[in-house]
Formats: structure tokens, C-alpha cells, sequence
């Protein structure tokens, strides 16, 4: 402010330039919550699903020992309605097995459960990489309002330009967790 009481034109254009920094901060910061929020609901899917998997695996597998130890037993039985029933099981058991391992009418077989976990854990990774792109924006836009803000204050017109420069990096790393989280890769 001048001693009349008038603003200074220059710090109307940087009022500007904070007010427009801190909606794209605030849009990169809803951005990253809701990028960090799915990709937790994606881990869990994923966690889910590989545990559905590995039971599917364990009954496979005791059935799959269950059939094969009475397949040793059956040459043992010396009724044929005993050995019809001991087929007739491993018979039973094998169906159930291979039913365990594709499923594809219910998703729920080993093959299907764990293309299911992968693309979630793809989801989540795309969604995780988004979120690093909004934080690095975020702190970008921060640094860039404080910056414009020293400005005022200093009169040094240098920090409005790394201020503007700042915020197009923020405004950059806010595009690519929106459009191509995994194009560029930080950590």
C-alpha cells in the first residue's frame, strides 16, 4: 500500500497470481487424496483376492492328495461296488479340482482370481504413481505461494518470476498424475 491508501498495481496481479496458485493447489490436493484413497481400495481388492487364491490352492491341493492316495487304494478293493465307489470319488474330486483351478463362469478359479489380483494390482500402482505426481505438484504450488507472497512483501520482482515458474512445474506434475501417472516415474 501507498500512504494514500491505494493498493500498489503490482501487488493486485500477485493477489492474482496467489489466488489462481491456490485453486490449482487445492484441485491437486483433492487429486491426490482421491488417488491415495483408491489405491488403497485397490491393495485391499488385490490382498483379497490373492487370499481367495491361495485357498482355492490348498483345497486344490488336498483333494488333489486325497485323490491320489485313493488311487493307490483302489487296486486294493476287492468288491466292485467298493471299487465303482472309490472311482466314482476320485472321479468327483478330480471335477472339483479342476473346477478350482479355472472357473470361468463364476471368476472365482485360481487362473481367474489371480488375473483379477493382478489388474487390481496394476489399478493400484496407477493410482499410487498418480498420487506421487500430485504430491510433487502440491509442494511445487506451495512453494510457489509462499514465494509470491515474499514478493509482496520484498518487492523483488525475481520471486514472481520463480513463483509462476514453480507453479507451472506444479501445474505440470498435476497433468501427469491426471493424464499419464505412469509416464514419468519418481520413486
Amino acid at each position: 500500500m501507498s500512504g494514500h491508501g491505494h493498493i500498489d498495481p503490482s501487488n493486485k496481479k500477485i493477489a492474482l497470481l496467489i489466488s489462481i496458485l491456490a485453486m490449482v493447489l487445492a484441485l491437486s490436493e483433492t487429486l491426490g487424496k482421491s488417488a491415495q484413497t483408491a489405491a488403497l481400495s485397490y491393495n485391499v481388492e488385490a490382498s483379497n483376492l490373492w487370499s481367495f487364491f491361495q485357498a482355492k490352492t490348498i483345497r486344490m491341493t488336498t483333494l488333489r492328495t486325497a485323490a491320489e492316495a485313493l488311487e493307490i487304494e483302489l487296486p486294493k478293493a476287492s468288491r466292485p461296488e467298493a471299487k465303482e465307489a472309490i472311482e466314482k470319488r476320485i472321479a468327483d474330486w478330480k471335477r472339483t479340482v479342476a473346477r478350482y483351478d479355472a472357473e470361468p463362469e463364476t471368476g472365482e478359479g485360481r487362473k481367474e482370481l489371480a488375473a483379477r489380483a493382478e489388474a487390481a494390482e496394476q489399478k493400484r500402482d496407477r493410482s499410487l504413481a498418480a498420487y506421487h505426481h500430485y504430491e510433487v505438484g502440491s509442494a511445487a504450488l506451495q512453494i510457489a505461494i509462499v514465494l509470491a507472497s515474499a514478493e509482496v512483501i520484498t518487492g523483488v520482482l525475481f520471486l514472481t518470476w520463480l513463483s509462476c515458474g514453480l507453479g507451472l512445474i506444479g501445474i505440470a506434475f498435476g497433468a501427469i498424475g491426471l493424464f499419464a501417472p505412469m509416464a514419468v516415474h519418481l520413486f
